[in-house]
């Protein structure tokens, strides 16, 4: 990679040190220009004629979505965010009361609230698989809760939000696919700071936005639907026209693709956007982020290890680009404080969004740090000098 070609195209990284790609990155200057363009050409003729003239280029987000994580085009929909197709997935599954779901202990909050949301409503049974003392999922008790209570559902978030751990969704994908369970993974964190391959997984529904590491717009996203999970003609609960066809009074057919989960009314210069961003992550290669970022994050997380005031919270074999501390001497107020004064962008994980990793840890906060492929060693250099 070419560390100053990108720092160039990425005219926010210049004034100051950022460091939050896990909430909403900095987009490329190509990803702005084509999203603001499109919109200047709807300014002038519409939204219908500009879609029209477009169509083809539109049409791209669905083979370099595709291309990025291994899949085919037609395995492919635009989401608004990652929650909207995690909603949409799991609203395509017949669950009836009494039914199961196996997740975990570190899967994202608002993936949490929806399933017990489903509880409340449909009934259904909810298990979270236990840990090993490494944090890693454990197989074995995985194998026995589905022995158990033979689930409708498997849910598993790739990389939670609140720490750097990377679940093994492999694993958990062969056991999947031996067991004929359903299989969501959320790669909200995942996709555009790791290699993610949907063949590897082996998932039914894959859900990613495109705000994060893969440095979109926001209001973007995708959901991988597999082969599977069409065959059995799962769809959102509520649908429209986009690909369904209204063919009597009261019936409707579904189409044979993806595309079923979305909605036909959509923001096209929010997909060209994502377009670009998915283009220009795959122009680079995956495993060469990834390969760039272990290094950034593993020197951020020995550094800030060196320093007797904060404990670093990532626990895992497997840690990604999101690292988190809890400050020992100065307050939440204070801490922000001194990153604030020296330019330095970041996140706060509260309590609330980790309820049961934060219990655990005995911790009410954490700092995030997320850093991405535009970032550079002396600046993660200078930000542990601060903190020291």
């Amino acid at each position: 990679m070419n560390i100053d070609q990108i720092r160039k195209e990425t005219q926010g990284c210049n004034d100051k040190i950022f460091l939050n790609s896990a909430g909403s990155s900095l987009m490329p200057k190509s990803v702005l220009d084509k999203t603001i363009n499109y919109l200047r050409e709807e300014e002038q003729f519409g939204g219908y004629f500009v879609a029209n003239k477009y169509a083809k280029l539109i049409s791209e987000f669905y083979r370099e979505t595709a291309k990025l994580i291994n899949t085919k085009e037609q395995n492919i929909a635009f989401a608004t965010n990652a929650t909207d197709a995690y909603a949409k997935a799991s609203s395509s599954i017949p669950f009836k009361s009494g039914d199961s779901i196996i997740t975990t202990d570190d899967d994202y909050v608002s993936n949490q609230i929806a399933l017990i949301s489903l509880k409340k409503r449909l009934n259904i049974k909810i298990y979270r698989v236990r840990k090993l003392p490494n944090q890693e999922i454990d197989l074995d008790d995985l194998e026995l809760l589905i022995k158990k209570h033979q689930p409708k559902l498997i849910a598993i978030t790739h990389i939670p939000t609140n720490s750097g751990l990377v679940q093994n969704v492999e694993a958990v994908g062969e056991i999947c696919q031996t067991q004929d369970i359903l299989y969501l993974v959320d790669a909200c964190q995942s996709v555009g700071q790791l290699v993610v391959d949907v063949q590897q997984i082996k998932c039914d529904f894959l859900t990613a936005t495109g705000r994060k590491f893969l440095r979109g717009p926001r209001g973007t996203g995708f959901l991988f639907v597999s082969d599977k999970a069409l065959g059995l003609k799962l769809a959102p609960l509520l649908l429209d026209m986009k690909d369904a066809s209204w063919t009597s009074f009261d019936d409707f057919e579904l189409g044979k693709t993806a595309k079923r989960f979305e909605f036909w009314e959509q923001s096209c210069a929010s997909i060209i956007g994502l377009t670009e961003a998915v283009r220009y992550a795959n122009e680079i290669g995956l495993s060469n982020i990834q390969s760039y970022n272990q290094v950034l994050s593993g020197n951020l997380r020995t550094l800030l290890s060196e320093n007797s005031d904060l404990r670093v919270l990532d626990e895992g074999t497997k840690l990604s680009s999101i690292v988190t501390f809890h400050h020992q001497k100065m307050n939440l107020t204070e801490l922000q404080q001194l990153l604030s004064n020296n330019n330095i962008y970041y996140s706060v994980s509260h309590k609330s969004s980790a309820l049961i990793d934060f219990t655990r840890k005995n911790v009410d906060w954490a700092l995030r740090f997320s850093p991405h492929y535009f970032n550079t060693k002396d600046e993660i250099e200078k930000v542990a000098a601060i903190l020291a």
